[in-house]
């Protein structure tokens, strides 16, 4: 289980949300299943920091 503080949190989204708008310049349009993308980015992230640790 991860423990994540909001600060921590608000990071990952703003990690996500500029990692994501690079991802739609390349797709050539909005990407209607961005909470997925997100959800799937900030999953990623953890387990990866988890591995790290």
């Amino acid at each position: 289980m991860y423990e994540v503080t909001v600060d921590e949190l608000a990071g990952l989204l703003r990690e996500a949300e500029s990692a994501h708008g690079e991802y739609e310049k390349e797709l050539g349009h909005a990407d209607s299943g961005w909470p997925e993308w997100y959800a799937r980015f900030i999953l990623d992230k953890l387990e990866k920091d988890e591995v790290d640790l």
